[in-house]
């Protein structure tokens, strides 16, 4: 057995990516660059990637539009598209200082899904501007990864994006539906663990922004009853009575449809009062810690499920919220047990959207992405601190793509036909690739070596 840490060493260790991102960020100076993917023999080779040679692919694909994704690499291209506004739990740092998480969210697509992402920062907090810029950038990319953008604009900008007709690519929103995926995923196995059902469990969803309210609609697609849902914004219970809600019901459709139709028992009151009794805390809100209360937890069901999802501090300490009675505890860092985060999942959807030419993200297609995650945990075991896979755990990467995939082609909204076979194949291949290049360029110091030092 491990020998347990105290408070102030668990402390310190949770300070430490912070600390080791301070050296390590301008020793590197970024996390990504641009490499050529194809041949060059010698100088002549340029006249068949550039002029003259190139003019022949360029007229193949202004006869034939769909000949840019055999002739570049729109298809494996992704945008990381952000205006700053909503920065892990930094809120509005602004497009600049947003440019650290982007470069990191195109390092993650590139190492775990051998997808090609640039991070694109926009000096504007316009809705309409950062519609228009993604209309205008489409041509260059085979999908959007929007990121870091604030409520309610969030859900303006996906939604018209999905919807317009002039749009032929996929548009995703990872804060909404990226975290909503793994929340349902870790809801799952942390059910089967405790030995409960998803249609008998009560949910405290603690913060109602972009995260909570893609992770309801999941949830309710999963078969929870509505009713079942007690969901807290920074004011408390949603409810009817939420005047202040009605009164901007129109800006913020979302959240008034949770007051009108969530939380059967009336419930009225602060965080405490709407998990009180909750089986599953799901905590999407301001960073912690003491954001979550460890009485509050401790008046929760038996065999109580949290996930304090804030970054960079989770809502209350996973040894906090142990210590208070929950069985299971997830949070978003990787540096805890039960890593509830994204990150195992967009690099995956966006593989297996761009590997059929997906036109769209559906909602079953994220759902088929988390059965598929908590299917792969299942498999090597669950426990109380195995409800999800771990992010070192690539080859459950590929499965997860193939899922979405065939989601995919089964919903008619790919432009490929390919079999599970052909696509497990392909995405496995693509990822490795990605992976062995970096490790291929670590061990030959081109990607060059920290100082001994930091190690110690």
């Amino acid at each position: 057995m491990p020998e347990k840490l105290t408070t102030e060493e668990l402390l310190a260790k949770a300070k430490k990516p912070a600390q080791d991102a301070m050296r390590m960020h301008p020793f590197y100076r970024g996390k990504i660059q641009t490499a050529p993917k194809c041949v060059v023999r010698g100088l002549d080779d340029f006249s068949i990637w550039y002029t003259p040679g190139v003019a022949a692919p360029c007229r193949a694909i202004h006869e034939d539009a769909e000949q840019v994704y055999e002739h570049t690499n729109k298809g494996n291209t992704v945008a990381v598209v952000s205006d700053g506004t909503r920065v892990l739990g930094l809120g509005d740092i602004g497009p600049l200082a947003g440019m650290p998480v982007m470069e990191g969210k195109a390092l993650i697509f590139k190492y775990l899904g051998g997808v090609d992402a640039v991070p694109i920062c926009l000096d504007t907090k316009d809705p309409y501007r950062i519609i228009l810029a993604v209309k205008w950038m489409q041509p260059s990319f085979g999908g959007i990864n929007l990121e870091d953008i604030s409520q309610p604009k969030c859900f303006r900008v996906l939604d018209m994006l999905r919807t317009d007709p002039e749009i032929h690519i996929p548009v995703w929103h990872d804060d909404q539906q990226g975290t909503a995926t793994v929340i349902l995923a870790g809801v799952i196995n942390a059910l089967k663990v405790v030995g409960k059902k998803m249609n008998d469990a009560t949910f405290a969803v603690i913060g109602t922004g972009a995260a909570n309210i893609a992770t309801i609609r999941l949830l309710l697609a999963s078969g929870v009853p509505f009713g079942h849902i007690i969901a807290c914004d920074s004011r408390g219970i949603l409810h009817p009575e939420r005047n202040d809600v009605r009164q901007r019901r129109i800006e913020f459709v979302d959240k008034w449809r949770i007051c009108e139709h969530s939380n059967a028992e009336g419930r009225q009151g602060d965080v405490g009062e709407a998990m009180r009794g909750a089986d599953i805390c799901i905590a999407a809100s301001k960073p912690g810690p003491g954001t979550i209360l460890p009485e509050w937890v401790k008046s929760m069901a038996d065999e109580a499920i949290v996930f304090a999802c804030a970054n960079p501090i989770p809502e209350i300490w996973p040894w906090e919220a142990k210590e208070a009675g929950a069985r299971i505890v997830g949070t978003g860092r990787s540096d805890f047990a039960n890593q509830i985060n994204n990150s195992l999942c967009f690099p995956a959807i966006f593989r297996g959207g761009l590997d059929v030419r997906a036109r769209t993200i559906t909602d079953e297609m994220a759902i088929a992405a988390a059965e598929e995650l908590a299917r792969c945990a299942e498999e090597k075991g669950l426990g109380e601190e195995n409800i999800v896979p771990k992010m070192s755990e690539w080859e459950v990467f590929p499965r997860e793509a193939v899922a979405v995939a065939m989601k995919a082609q089964e919903q008619g909204v790919a432009r490929l036909s390919l079999s599970r076979d052909e696509l497990l194949s392909q995405a496995t291949a693509i990822i490795k690739q990605a992976q062995d290049m970096t490790h291929f360029l670590m061990d030959k110091e081109l990607i060059p070596p920290l100082p001994a030092e930091w190690s110690e």
